[in-house]
């Protein structure tokens, strides 16, 4: 075996910070895919489009995301009251589910409005990109205990970084990933001497999620037995505490007696994650399920916090504050009731980030503790499952909505105004984001005459503009009609996006096809395509100005 000479062992050091920067790389442009263009990352924020009708009315007013015929997430809730702090407001309870319960956590909801400057739009957008700010700078503190000196430190590294847990709250916009990084300077404070300053951060922490103040463990009992230890020892757990006690009975005075304390969330011990390896391996092995599949993943998200628990109840370390941390964690987790445990992603693997982190820590190297490692961290897989399976989807819509909120979805059922290729002669979706420009430009071809059905939900008709772009590969001439009527026609140039624009559209309730014609047979793409072409159309935008 050769020998390590400084040489060799800078080249290794460098590939690894290389490596260490793709990682990072890889997730800025992971989240820059969660941009939709008009409405910002407020796709992050998972708004139901069925819980238009109770948004706040200034939310109601702006451009955002809203998830189709869904009821959306906890997020939407927290990001509402980011928008509108003022918890006495009696428009808030009736805009946000559990509105006692949510004003808990509300840390990272005072941040975001402040962040936004009380404007909806900047609000929201800095309440999605809080968890995207704080996965970075978490990224940062976690190269004091992994830093490049080794390929086994740039897994641990990552494996944090891309845990189930932590990906889970980026994508709904949640807490837990900003309360992860406020418990992880907790302990670095506290690994440094400031018992102190680790008390308030892990006190501060308990705002942002009631649960975090359980890191207050990590402090552990006083070295010396005197009074004076004994004294600092209980006022450091008094300070962990205190932030959110004083929260909680301020709440109590503003907002009267709760609605909820959510303890649906707690359980017997052990009852309900018994219940979730039951329900898990049997559906494993009855199903057969393929690698590939929501239940597969749900299991090896599952598989990966057991086997951090395990780590913990067996190997036993009650000096060190690390341990504690996680070993409060492992307790939590038999604790943690059905609706944590439920479904797929299942809020458990959230919940229990700092164990996920105290884990990564703490497992020792060399020997088969490496296989350990692994299998703590499988819920990696179900987190690229995840972040595939939830990206926009913009290739699959190929048209934007641009306009008034009470324009484009209708009030009754809240369903919004949508474009529909087809039927048939279109080709696939696709996308590119051209140098220079921040939003996707989306196309779809055709292989001949083809129809766009724009369907309208409201019950009256809405004025509206389209804009679009055709192109093609051959020269030819292209008319689009509406209601038997030419509405635009061009010839279409090669290599050239021959804008159009089309003003004073009515759109009356139900559909309106919009037909495009060309008077010439598709031709093969050539470049290796076989396909046959006759012309795309791009970046399909409607914008709604008015109602007759």
């Amino acid at each position: 075996m050769a020998p390590h000479t400084p040489n060799t062992d800078s080249v290794a050091r460098a590939l690894r910070c290389l490596a260490y920067g793709l990682v990072a790389a890889l997730f800025a442009w992971i989240v820059s895919l969660y941009y939709i263009p008009g409405e910002g990352f407020t796709y992050l924020i998972e708004f139901g489009e069925l819980n238009h009708s109770r948004l706040l009315p200034e939310i109601r007013a702006v451009n955002h995301f809203e998830q189709a015929q869904s009821i959306g997430y906890d997020g939407q809730w927290y990001a509402q009251i980011a928008v509108h702090p003022r918890l006495t407001d009696p428009v808030l309870k009736g805009a946000v589910d559990l509105v006692h319960y949510r004003a808990r956590r509300i840390l990272f909801e005072w941040t975001a409005w402040v962040l936004g400057g009380g404007d909806p739009i900047r609000i929201m957008n800095a309440y999605a990109l809080q968890n995207v700010a704080c996965w970075f700078m978490l990224a940062v503190l976690l190269l004091r205990w992994f830093p490049p000196a080794s390929w086994g430190n740039g897994f641990r590294w990552a494996s944090v970084l891309f845990s189930f847990g932590l990906i889970f709250s980026l994508r709904g916009a949640l807490p837990d990933g900003p309360c992860l990084l406020v418990v992880a300077l907790g302990m670095a404070l506290l690994e440094s001497g400031h018992s102190w300053w680790s008390a308030l951060v892990f006190g501060l922490s308990g705002l942002g999620k009631d649960t975090s103040i359980l890191c207050g463990s990590a402090l552990g009992p006083p070295a010396s037995r005197t009074s004076r230890a004994r004294i600092a020892y209980l006022c450091q757990a008094v300070l962990v505490a205190l932030p959110l006690t004083i929260w909680v009975g301020c709440l109590r005075l503003l907002l009267g007696p709760g609605d909820t304390l959510g303890w649906s969330n707690f359980s017997f011990p052990g009852l309900e994650v018994a219940r979730k390896i039951l329900g898990t391996v049997s559906s494993l092995v009855a199903e057969k399920h393929p690698l590939a599949s929501v239940p597969m993943f749900d299991g090896l998200v599952l598989a990966g916090l057991l086997a951090q628990f395990l780590f913990f109840v067996l190997r036993v370390r009650l000096k060190d504050p690390w341990w504690r941390l996680g070993a409060s964690y492992a307790v939590l987790l038999l604790f943690l009731g059905k609706a944590v445990w439920e479904d797929y992603p299942s809020a458990a693997s959230r919940v229990l980030l700092p164990m996920t982190l105290a884990f990564n820590v703490r497992v020792p190297r060399g020997g088969w503790w490496p296989a350990l490692l692994v299998a703590g961290n499988l819920g990696i897989l179900g987190s690229v499952d995840f972040i595939g399976s939830s990206l926009p989807d913009r290739l699959g819509a190929c048209f934007v909505v641009e306009g008034p909120s009470q324009l484009r979805f209708n009030a009754k059922d809240n369903f919004g105004i949508t474009a529909t290729y087809g039927p048939g002669n279109w080709w696939g979706p696709e996308s590119e984001r051209m140098p220079g420009k921040r939003d996707w430009d989306t196309w779809r071809w055709t292989r001949g005459d083809a129809t766009i059905t724009i369907h309208n939900p409201q019950p009256f008709t809405v004025l509206a503009e389209l804009t679009f772009g055709m192109a093609t590969s051959d020269p030819r001439h292209a008319v689009v009609t509406m209601d038997g009527k030419i509405a635009w026609q061009a010839a279409l140039k090669p290599a050239q996006d021959n804008l159009a624009t089309l003003t004073g559209i009515e759109l009356p309730p139900g559909d309106t096809p919009l037909q495009f014609r060309t008077d010439r047979p598709a031709v093969e793409g050539g470049n290796g395509d076989h396909r046959r072409f006759a012309f795309s159309v791009r970046d399909l935008k409607i914008t709604l100005v008015g109602r007759r």
